[in-house]
């Protein structure tokens, strides 16, 4: 039976006290980020909205250090590369859309942005709309310029052709290791004059030599197009296909994954196709019998104290998913491989 000198003690604490006072110092120090005034938060469907809700920098990307910032989050809206249903280049926008994901990671017990500077410094800068082979070009240059400043780039797309020349740019000094996750492979080869598709930038990155295929992992994967990924077999990359993650379960999942990507830099490569598409129809070749919302997280929380170098979550498309469900699960991916990010940065730093 409830005592009543316990809740004598609670109406003591509570009784007068407004939703602004928290008492616990580790939830205090969240809210500290959170409330203004006393009990007063900033309305989540006001003013312009930025990824994960963080601060809006454009102008980082013209200072030599980026205005010191430390992760940079960024879209890529391009999607000329799709081999199905386009829309993906609307993506940073609807993930953009998407209000209240964290500032607290409670599996993980982390405030990511109170933990490092985040910025959200605005979108790629493309040169052209109409060419593939140029906006590749314009994105290597783009991180390029982050990986020389020393920040670490968490990107929304776009398609995932896109991360074939984040890679390039990422991996031109030492060949980097990756957890993909995702229903494909994306190792298949050039098509009908074009290798750079989303159906194979992991290839591309292998035989640029800045993707270790022996330090890659691809979970999730399915589907009719498992004849078109030998070269994942043939370079060394470890397949793990969405049934073997339903029938050994998530802990032997992440136990390979952990075991494959070693103490090496990681970078964390997230389609949304790899959830199923009850979670996330709005995607440009949604493949049925994937993962759920929350095998994902738990898959992006067990991967904590890798040393994640990057990231990025692609393939929304928002205008199939009258929901916005597919939005909401790629910003709070997002924002799961942020904490990761963080993490590392900050032992990195050795704080």
């Amino acid at each position: 039976m409830f005592d009543a000198t316990k809740l004598q003690r609670l109406r003591d604490r509570y009784a007068n006290a407004s939703g602004g006072d928290i008492f616990d110092p580790e939830f205090a120090r969240v809210a500290a980020l959170q409330f203004t005034d006393g009990n007063k938060r900033a309305l989540p469907y006001a003013g312009a909205p930025t990824l994960l809700d963080a601060p809006y920098r454009p102008d980082a990307a013209d200072l030599p250090d980026f205005g010191g910032l430390e992760i940079a989050l960024l879209g890529a809206p391009m999607d000329l590369g799709v081999t199905n249903r386009a829309g993906a280049r609307l993506g940073p926008r609807a993930v953009r859309a998407v209000e209240r994901i964290g500032p607290y990671e409670h599996a993980l017990r982390m405030v990511p942005a109170a933990e490092c500077k985040l910025a959200d410094i605005g979108d790629v800068p493309f040169s052209s709309r109409f060419s593939l082979d140029q906006c590749h070009a314009d994105l290597f240059d783009f991180y390029s310029k982050i990986k020389d400043a020393g920040v670490v780039p968490l990107t929304v797309g776009g398609d995932h052709s896109i991360t074939y020349s984040i890679l390039r740019a990422l991996g031109r000094d030492k060949p980097v290791g990756m957890v993909h996750i995702d229903a494909h492979c994306d190792t298949s080869g050039d098509y009908e004059g074009a290798k750079f598709h989303h159906g194979g930038p992991f290839r591309q990155a292998v035989l640029a030599g800045v993707l270790d295929p022996e330090r890659t992992v691809q979970i999730g994967i399915r589907g009719n197009a498992e004849f078109l990924w030998e070269f994942s077999y043939e370079s060394g990359m470890t397949v793990i296909h969405a049934e073997e993650v339903q029938q050994k379960g998530i802990a032997a999942a992440l136990e390979t994954a952990r075991r494959v990507v070693g103490d090496g830099p990681v970078y964390v490569s997230f389609d949304v196709d790899g959830l199923d598409p009850a979670f996330a129809p709005g995607t440009g070749t949604p493949e049925i019998g994937g993962l759920t919302t929350r095998e994902a997280l738990e898959l992006l929380r067990g991967l904590i104290g890798i040393d994640v170098i990057g990231g990025d979550v692609m393939e929304v498309a928002p205008q199939y998913d009258a929901t916005s469900n597919t939005a909401q699960a790629g910003a709070q991916m997002l924002f799961e491989i942020l904490c990761l990010a963080t993490d590392a940065l900050k032992r990195r730093r050795g704080s």
